[in-house]
Formats: C-alpha cells, sequence, structure tokens
C-alpha cells in the first residue's frame, strides 16, 4: 500500500494493520503485541482474523507509540500512564520553590573570619 493510499482515507476511515504499521513506522507484529499487551486497543476483526483499527484505536497506537518510543516508557509504565495513574513527568510537575534563606549562617562565618583575623594579627 502507498503512501498516497493511506492518506486518501478520510480522517474517520477505519484502517488495516499495514495502513497503521505504514502511518507509525512500525512492524505489524508489534501492533498486534500492542494489542494483546493494552486492553484499550481494540480493532474489529473480520473473518480470516483481518484487523480494521478505529480511528480512535490509531490515536492510541500513536501515544503508545509516543510513550514507548521516543519518551522512554516501559510498557508497564505506559499501561499506567494511560490508565491514567502515572504521575505527572518531571517536566510537568511544579518546580520545588526555592528557599530567600541563605544555607549558611552569615554570622557564624563572620565570627570565624574575625577570629582568624586576630590570629593573622596576632602571629
Amino acid at each position: 500500500m502507498t503512501e498516497q493510499t493511506v492518506s486518501a482515507k478520510a480522517e474517520g476511515a477505519m484502517r488495516t494493520i499495514g495502513e497503521v504499521s505504514a502511518e507509525l513506522g512500525v512492524k505489524p507484529h508489534i501492533l498486534r503485541y500492542w494489542e494483546a499487551q493494552f486492553e484499550t486497543v481494540t480493532p474489529l476483526k473480520r473473518a480470516g482474523g483481518r484487523r480494521y483499527y478505529r480511528a480512535e484505536d490509531v490515536e492510541t497506537l500513536r501515544t503508545i507509540d509516543r510513550l514507548l518510543n521516543r519518551e522512554g516508557f516501559t510498557v508497564r509504565g505506559a499501561r499506567q500512564f494511560l490508565a491514567g495513574k502515572a504521575a505527572a513527568p518531571a517536566a510537568l510537575a511544579p518546580a520545588p520553590a526555592v528557599s530567600t534563606k541563605p544555607a549558611v549562617d552569615i554570622a557564624a562565618l563572620r565570627k570565624i573570619r574575625d577570629s582568624l583575623a586576630a590570629a593573622l594579627a596576632a602571629a
């Protein structure tokens, strides 16, 4: 199937495993594996086991591909993310509050400096 044929279909049209495979750049056996691992992907199966993916299945597969192949999620982590149980990624988490109080006691440091200066002057 050529790239033109895939893009010529209407947005909501059902797609075969070959079309989805070509669109995502993933081999068909990987799509079948994801189907087994992610219960949210449920293509229609016709006679002979031919799969037809709905638009929402294709969108879910795009998300799975992004999570696994670009963002480095494990299958389990991607499953949790899709189920809404995953914590927000670090990039989306709020930054910790910055303390305005210095980490070191300035008065104590000045006292040490003064005692060292006095020791040097006495030497």
